[in-house]
């Protein structure tokens, strides 16, 4: 169904039927087929008595021309229209329109009655030179100079380079006059704009707007879609010319560690490592092949990790680093907006994922597109590697195990930052031992009171891995077996250790003793269980899922999950010896060991207790486990954690990317920070529509993005909507600065004009309180008589008061254009056919314009006797 508002407009009717031909019919142009249309609707609505006004479209369809016929009891309405090219020069004024309208009705009644006169005039404003420019002008001393919107490292550019509203239309309106009030003719007209007592605007948006976060966001969307690998983008040559860096940067970086290094390490430093490395191997590398400036390049990574440009000693950069984590994890607990990541899966807005994926969007979109993108990405896995290698943790990422709420690549990076944390602990443990065995060299009858503090220290620090006393150099290599045999040299001990010597002991349990002997029961230093991230949990759950059901399966399944409690029952062994099963279940799972008071043979009460039932289950896991556990304590132990495997396996994941996965990975944290910007930028402009729209994007990227397969559909969507808001906080940011508010006309002022703006936003035509003489009116004023100097080369006055000189004869420029287009509404009651008839109702519509004359009337003659 079409609606059509012409005739409700031109004739001042809401119920109406069109009669218009069909897609692929010609127009009615012939007048002998339109007089037999109109006689033949004339016809039907008699014999019908329908009393719906019926139209027919006649004419070319372009025209808008509508003829029809409307019937009731004793009355009928002649609805006619003529359409022109230009305006008669006759008929291009009220008078004019006057004469016309008389001479239609016919009426010969003296005096006639009044006319009552309606008019509308529209003027048009689209010059905004006195206004500033929507976005700040590129800075070319910088390094990112010569970029519009003044993008920076951290930061998502917003709002149009262009002006969002493109006119402003502003109607003045006569409501109500008569033909003798009013005075417009070819030489004089009353008709002022200043003194209409109704004035009502609409804005009209430019199309097609290109906004700064939309496009960057579109962008980086498209970045997802693209299958190319590194290699393909950056040539073989290039991708292993850099493959070969790590090397390089190992036996660079390695100057840090020498001890007969020339140079003293205090003023060794991450930077000047990492540069003399990346400089002698460009020096191979032609300036051509490098998409991204190294300017720029070592800006980003100075960015991304601000800790190697620290001109500090090695010890105090990783501690410098490791306190920048806590206290960045410490002030984002405090942020009000930390559930956003957590909503949408993305990574916290001050970590590594976060600023790595804004700069990649602002490499893709500003410095080199994919290519770039390629080259950052190669030299980020360097500098992670070069990291992991010298033991520097990853700046930017809380510790701990990887939190499964991030995106995946913050797991990943978490990952690695474990391994990294792994390492050092093992790493200054080994040093612990080694000081102490020198202490034992240089001091021998002290060796008893060293071994005791070494001890000590041992058992200090719970949550450490013990594995990291191991003697061994060698990174895959867990545990030595000689070392076990050295200290338990008898066989018949290495299960049962109630001869042994206790080992790896932290504390006594809750004063608990063990049930078979007075001695205390100590809880044991363990092993860290064994991070993951989320794609090995399902790689992991895919794996015991295939073991099946059946017997075999589960047992095999319960002792793959039983690694954890194998090692923490070895280590409880270790430092309780003489303990059984049920002082492992009363420190490890205290609800499995049932207690209770019973009375003994001499009257006495004794507190008795065993194991639970399903503890007693045959072929119970936890029994099994303990019979197989041997006495070892958790420094001997197999690793559960394999630091240096599983940080190979993170970089390889990451040198492994393609540019399209990266993006993918990266897309949680972009959204985020468009949301971040979005609910930033208007809370500047407090917008309630948009601030509504935010709320509902948070919930359907919640949706979008927890999903593993993305629907890029619904993303590219999403994405659109966010440009939608960004369009209309920047159509705001507009419209207020074209109605500033003086400081001196105070906060109702503000309110009052704050209120207008939105409504302009949200309504297609607002009503200007007080019309020209409004605070509103006083500044539309303002812009049309600036943009009338500014069209005319005329000095613009930037003071112009309400009171001087806007109004009579001397004004040399005027204050508006002409109106661009005229709506003149003509009514009165008057008898047709005859002097004697029912005076009925008589309308005639007036629309002048530039290219357009239109004359649309409604004439009701009385059929009571004709």
């Amino acid at each position: 169904m079409i609606f059509l508002l012409e005739p409700t407009v031109w004739y001042g009717i809401r119920e109406f039927v069109v009669i218009s031909p069909g897609t692929n019919c010609e127009a009615i142009i012939s007048e002998s087929k339109c007089s037999l249309l109109l006689s033949s609707i004339s016809i039907s609505l008699a014999s019908s008595g329908c009393q719906v006004p019926m139209f027919v479209q006649i004419q070319q369809k372009w025209r808008r021309i509508y003829a029809g016929e409307c019937q009731g009891p004793g009355v009928r309405t002649d609805f006619e229209i003529v359409q022109l090219r230009k305006v008669p020069s006759q008929y291009n004024h009220l008078s004019g329109l006057l004469d016309i309208f008389k001479s239609k009705i016919g009426c010969n009644l003296i005096p006639l009655p009044p006319v009552d006169v309606a008019i509308r005039f529209t003027y048009i404003l689209q010059d905004w030179q006195q206004h500033s420019w929507p976005q700040q002008p590129p800075d070319f001393d910088t390094l990112l100079g010569g970029e519009v919107g003044g993008v920076e490292f951290g930061n998502l550019p917003f709002g149009a380079c262009e002006e969002p509203i493109s006119e402003l239309h502003l109607a003045t309106t006569w409501p109500q006059l008569t033909e003798g009030i009013v005075v417009d003719n070819d030489v004089y007209s009353d008709l002022d704009p200043l003194q209409a007592p109704h004035w009502s605007v609409r804005v009209r948006t430019a199309e097609n707007l290109h906004c700064l976060l939309g496009d960057f966001l579109t962008e980086f969307f498209k970045l997802c879609c693209r299958k190319e690998s590194i290699e393909d983008i950056l040539g073989r040559g290039l991708a292993e010319e850099d493959g070969k860096e790590t090397s390089d940067l190992s036996s660079a970086l390695s100057k840090l560690t020498e001890p007969a290094a020339p140079v003293p390490i205090t003023k060794l430093s991450v930077s000047s490592m990492v540069h003399s490395a990346r400089k002698h191997i460009r020096r191979r590398r032609h300036i051509d092949e490098s998409p991204l400036n190294n300017d720029i390049l070592n800006s980003i990574l100075l960015y991304l990790f601000p800790d190697a440009a620290v001109e500090k000693s090695s010890d105090n950069i990783k501690d410098n680093t490791a306190q920048s984590n806590s206290n960045r994890a410490s002030e984002q607990e405090k942020s009000s907006d930390d559930n956003l990541f957590l909503q949408l899966k993305s990574a916290p807005s001050d970590s590594l994922t976060y600023r790595l994926a804004l700069c990649l969007c602002l490499v893709n979109y500003s410095y080199g597109g994919l290519p770039a993108v390629a080259h950052l990405w190669q030299e980020f896995v360097l500098e992670l590697r070069y990291r992991w290698e010298n033991n520097y943790l990853i700046y930017g990422l809380d510790s701990g195990p990887p939190d499964l709420r991030c995106c995946l690549l913050h797991q990943k990076f978490q990952m690695l930052n474990c391994c990294i944390e792994r390492k050092r602990a093992r790493d200054e443990a080994r040093k612990v031992l080694e000081r102490s065995k020198e202490k034992e060299n240089k001091v021998p009858e002290s060796s008893v009171a060293t071994t005791n503090t070494s001890s000590s220290t041992r058992e200090v620090s719970p949550g450490k891995s013990w594995d990291s006393w191991s003697d061994s150099e060698e990174e895959f290599f867990e545990c030595l077996s000689d070392q076990g045999e050295t200290e338990s040299p008898h066989p018949e001990g290495v299960k049962d250790n109630s001869k042994g010597k206790a080992e790896g002991r932290l504390h006594p349990y809750n004063n608990l003793t063990l049930l078979n002997s007075a001695e205390p029961l100590y809880v044991p230093v363990t092993q860290e269980p064994a991070p993951m991230t989320e794609d090995q949990l399902e790689e992991q759950s895919e794996v015991l899922a295939k073991l099946g059901t059946s017997a075999e399966g589960t047992h095999l399944r319960a002792r793959m999950q039983s690694a954890c409690l194998l090692s923490d029952m070895e280590s409880f062994k270790a430092a309780n010896p003489g303990c059984v099963l049920e002082d492992f279940v009363r420190w490890y799972s205290p609800r499995d060991y049932i207690e209770e008071e019973v009375v003994d043979k001499k009257g006495n009460a004794v507190l008795t207790g065993e194991l639970s039932a399903r503890m007693k289950i045959p072929g119970n896991m936890w029994v099994e486990a303990w019979e197989t556990a041997r006495v070892t304590p958790a420094r001997r132990q197999r690793r559960l954690f394999d630091d240096t495997k599983e940080a190979e396996k993170v970089l390889h994941y990451l040198a492994m990317q393609k540019p399209g996965d990266l993006a993918r990975l990266l897309l949680p944290c972009m959204l985020h920070a468009a949301l971040q910007k979005l609910k930033q930028e208007e809370s500047l402009e407090n917008i309630p529509s948009v601030k509504k729209k935010l709320q509902q994007a948070t919930t359907q990227a919640t949706k979008l993005l927890h999903p593993i397969n993305y629907d890029y559909n619904k993303l590219e969507d999403f994405i659109n909507q966010l440009v939608v808001m960004e369009t209309v906080i920047t159509r705001a940011r507009s419209l207020k600065a074209k109605f500033a508010v003086n400081d001196d006309d105070g906060a109702e002022a503000t309110d009052e004009l704050e209120k207008f703006v939105s409504s302009l936003l949200e309504e297609p035509e607002v009503v200007v309180i007080g019309a020209g003489q409004g605070l509103a009116g006083r500044i539309i004023h303002r812009l049309f008589i600036n943009a009338q100097r500014a069209a005319l080369l005329a000095p613009v006055d930037e003071d112009l008061g309400s009171d001087r000189n806007l109004t009579g004869a001397s004004r040399k420029v005027p204050d508006f254009p002409p109106p661009a287009g005229r709506e003149i509404l003509l009514r009165t009651c008057v008898p047709r056919p005859a002097p004697y008839s029912k005076a009925l109702p008589q309308r005639l519509f007036c629309v002048l314009m530039r290219d357009e004359f239109r004359l649309a009337g409604a004439f009701s003659s009385d059929t009571s006797f004709f």
